[in-house]
C-alpha cells in the first residue's frame, strides 16, 4: 500500500473581549442567559442602519499580530461576505477579504520550536446562535452573539499530525489570554477550530483534495476528528475512491466525521468592499499608534517558558503549569525572591502547585482571592526547609493558613506543630517502639533493613507527626546496632 502524508491547515476563530460589539454599542456579554437582550437595530440588520467599527477590537487584532510575528498592514478595509443562514440577520457578514489587518507571521510549537506559518489574521462579526428544542421540532434564534468581534487566524498548511495541531491551538489560546484579547473558552464557543486536511502520496508534487472540518469545540475533539479523517481518507484512496471536497462535522457519540455540505469557494460568497465603512489607514496620524500597541505586549508564553526554565530550579512539568497560569507564576516568583537554595525553590513550587492549589480548587478560589501573601508562603517554605515542621504537619499548617489567613508562626505556636528534633525528647518514643515491635526489630538485625521505615512510621504516629524523621532514623539505627 502507498504511504499517504497528511497536509493540514487551520482556521481558528476567537471572540474578542470588548465592552461593546464590533459595529454597534450593544453590550458584548458572553455570559448573558436571556436571549435577544443585547441587540439593537444595527446588529440585527434593520434597513437604514450604519455600522461603526470598534477601535478596541482592531487594536486587539493588531497586538495579536505583533505577538505572532506578523506583518501589520498599513491599510485595511472591511468587506461583505454574502450568504444566508437563519442566525445571520443581515444576510451577509461584515468580514475582511483581501486586505486583512495582519499578514505573514508564525507561532513556534512549545516542544519542538517548529514554526507554523500564519497566513493572515483578520477581523469580522460573529453570527447569532440557534437553540433547538429537545423534540427537535423547533429552532429559536438568539441574536445576543450577533455582531460580537470575531478574530480569525488562518495558518499555512504546515501541520501534519493531530499532536502538533493540539500544541498549536493550546499555545494560541495561551497567547490570547496573556494579551487579554479573549477568554477563548471553547466550551462557551469563544474559540472554535476548523481543520483543512488533505492526503497525498509521499513525495507527490500536488496536494490531495481538501476536506474541511468546522467548529471543533475542544482540543480532544480536534485530535479525534483529525485522526479519524486521516484514517477515512487513507481507506478511500487505498480503495481507489476519489475524496470529495466538502465540509464535514464531528459526531461525538459515534466518534466519526459526517458530511454536511459541499465546500464553498471564495467566489461563492460574492465578496465586495463594505460600502458603509471607510478604508482604514493604520498609523498614528489616523488613530492607531502601532508602536505603543507593540510596547504594550506582556511577556508572552514562549518567553515566560524560557525564562522560568533558565532562572528557577523547576521541573519542565512545573514550568508548563506556571506558563498555563501566569497569575500563579507571578505569586511563585514573589515567593522565590524570599527563599534560598535550589531545594527551597522546587519545594515552594511543589507546595503551591500541588497542595495549596488543591485547597483552592476544592473551594473554587482563585490566586487573586488567596488570603496568604507571598511573604507568608515563603515563611512557611523556610520553616519546612529548616526542619522546624515535619512534612506531615506542613500540610495541616498550610491548610490552616488557607482557611484562616493566619501566618505560619502563629499557627505553629497555637497548634503545637513544631517539629521535635531533640534526642532527649524522642528517646522514650524510640525505646517504646523497639520494645513493642520485637518482630520487625529482629528482622532488621538479620539484614532486612527496609523494615526501618516501618519503625520510623510508628514513632511518627506516636508523636503525631511532630518528630523529625531524619533524627528518628539515626536514633533507631544507633539503638538497633547495640
Amino acid at each position: 500500500m502507498p504511504e499517504y502524508v497528511p497536509t493540514i491547515g487551520l482556521e481558528i476563530h476567537a471572540e474578542l473581549k470588548t465592552q461593546t460589539k464590533m459595529f454597534c454599542d450593544s453590550l458584548n456579554n458572553p455570559d448573558e442567559e436571556k436571549p435577544n437582550v443585547n441587540i439593537c437595530p444595527v446588529c440585527v440588520g434593520h434597513p437604514g442602519t450604519l455600522p461603526v467599527a470598534n477601535k478596541k477590537a482592531i487594536e486587539q487584532v493588531i497586538r495579536m499580530g505583533y505577538a505572532l510575528n506578523c506583518e501589520i498592514a498599513k491599510e485595511s478595509k472591511f468587506d461583505r461576505k454574502n450568504y444566508f443562514y437563519p442566525d445571520l440577520p443581515k444576510g451577509y457578514q461584515i468580514s475582511q477579504y483581501d486586505m486583512p489587518f495582519c499578514g505573514e507571521g508564525y507561532l513556534e510549537l512549545p516542544d519542538s520550536k517548529t514554526r507554523i506559518g500564519i497566513e493572515r489574521i483578520h477581523l469580522e462579526e460573529d453570527a447569532g446562535r440557534l437553540v433547538h428544542d429537545k423534540a427537535g421540532k423547533h429552532s429559536f434564534v438568539d441574536f445576543n452573539r450577533a455582531g460580537v468581534p470575531l478574530m480569525e487566524l488562518v495558518t499555512h498548511p504546515d501541520l501534519h499530525n493531530s499532536h502538533d495541531i493540539r500544541l498549536f491551538a493550546e499555545e494560541l489560546r495561551r497567547t490570547l489570554r496573556y494579551l487579554g484579547a479573549s477568554d477563548a473558552d471553547m466550551e462557551k464557543g469563544q474559540m472554535r477550530v476548523e481543520v483543512n486536511i488533505s492526503l497525498a502520496k509521499e513525495g507527490a508534487s500536488e496536494l490531495g483534495t481538501k476536506v474541511e472540518m468546522k467548529n471543533l469545540n475542544s482540543f480532544r475533539v480536534v485530535e479525534g476528528a483529525v485522526a479519524y479523517e486521516i484514517e477515512r481518507q487513507t481507506e478511500l484512496l487505498n480503495d481507489g475512491v476519489r475524496v470529495v471536497q466538502e465540509t464535514r462535522g464531528w459526531d461525538e457519540n459515534k466518534k466519526r466525521t459526517f458530511s454536511q455540505r459541499s465546500k464553498e469557494e471564495a467566489h461563492d460568497y460574492r465578496y465586495f468592499p463594505e460600502p458603509d465603512l471607510p478604508l482604514l489607514i493604520i498609523d498614528k496620524e489616523h488613530g492607531f499608534d502601532t508602536e505603543e500597541l507593540k510596547k504594550s505586549l506582556p511577556e508572552l508564553p514562549s518567553a515566560k517558558r524560557e525564562r522560568l526554565g533558565n532562572t528557577h530550579t523547576l521541573s519542565p512539568a512545573f514550568v508548563e503549569l506556571f506558563v498555563e497560569e501566569p497569575r500563579v507564576a507571578d505569586f511563585y516568583e514573589e515567593v522565590a525572591k524570599s527563599v534560598s537554595g535550589e531545594h527551597a525553590q522546587e519545594l515552594a513550587a511543589n507546595y503551591l502547585l500541588n497542595t495549596l492549589r488543591s485547597y483552592m480548587q476544592e473551594e473554587g478560589a482563585s490566586i487573586e482571592e488567596l488570603s496568604i501573601s507571598p511573604a507568608e508562603f515563603a515563611s512557611f517554605i523556610t520553616l519546612v526547609t529548616e526542619g522546624t515542621v515535619s512534612s506531615t504537619n506542613a500540610r495541616a499548617i498550610l491548610k490552616e493558613m488557607f482557611v484562616t489567613g493566619k501566618d505560619p508562626g502563629t499557627i505553629i505556636e497555637q497548634g503545637d506543630f513544631a517539629q521535635v528534633s531533640d534526642e532527649g525528647e524522642l528517646e522514650n518514643f524510640v525505646a517504646e517502639v523497639v520494645a513493642e515491635y520485637t518482630g520487625p526489630v529482629e528482622e532488621y538485625k538479620k539484614g532486612k533493613t527496609q523494615v526501618l521505615q516501618f519503625l520510623v512510621g510508628q514513632i511518627m504516629a506516636k508523636t503525631k507527626g511532630k518528630a523529625n524523621p531524619k533524627v528518628v532514623q539515626e536514633m533507631l539505627e544507633k539503638e538497633l546496632r547495640n
